[in-house]
């Protein structure tokens, strides 16, 4: 037998709201449990897209770098954008993806930086391109069940 990480921690989770909260006492352990129960129903929700939330993540840093060539000024920063932007997820494991992001989002805040600098309309198209991306980055962190 191989258990589902998923289907046991929704398990729980079911446990814990229907079975195991309604028996506890007083109120405020009660709501304890079924904070605990929320918890194990977020880290089922990332278990799942946590790869394919970082992969995406890291290719639409990857695609900015590129198109941020043609506006940085500064060389050796273009250097690393371009080779950035042309690099791969050395695989697919969840640590390996976390430190590439790791990698491309203080890059990210270095180019960032150096946008606010510059001048021209194509500065501020990037700029604003660099804010839709990190809006859209705190959108694929977004819990379905809601904020904590």
């Amino acid at each position: 037998m191989k258990p589902d990480p998923s289907h046991v921690l929704e398990r729980v989770m079911q446990s814990l709201l229907t079975e195991i909260a309604p028996a506890v006492q007083p109120a405020y352990r009660q709501a304890s449990v079924a904070m605990q129960a929320m918890l194990l129903a977020s880290i089922r929700e990332e278990m799942d897209r946590a790869a394919a939330r970082r992969v995406e993540e890291n290719g639409a840093l990857r695609a900015l770098f590129a198109d941020a060539a043609a506006v940085v000024r500064d060389a050796a920063l273009c250097e690393r954008l371009a080779s950035a932007a042309a690099g791969e997820d050395a695989s697919l494991r969840v640590p390996d993806l976390d430190a590439a992001n790791v990698a491309l989002r203080a890059l990210l805040i270095e180019l960032h930086a150096h946008v606010e600098t510059l001048g021209g309309g194509d500065a501020r198209r990037l700029e604003a391109a660099l804010w839709r991306e990190l809006a859209a980055s705190t959108e694929r962190r977004r819990l379905s069940i809601g904020p904590f």
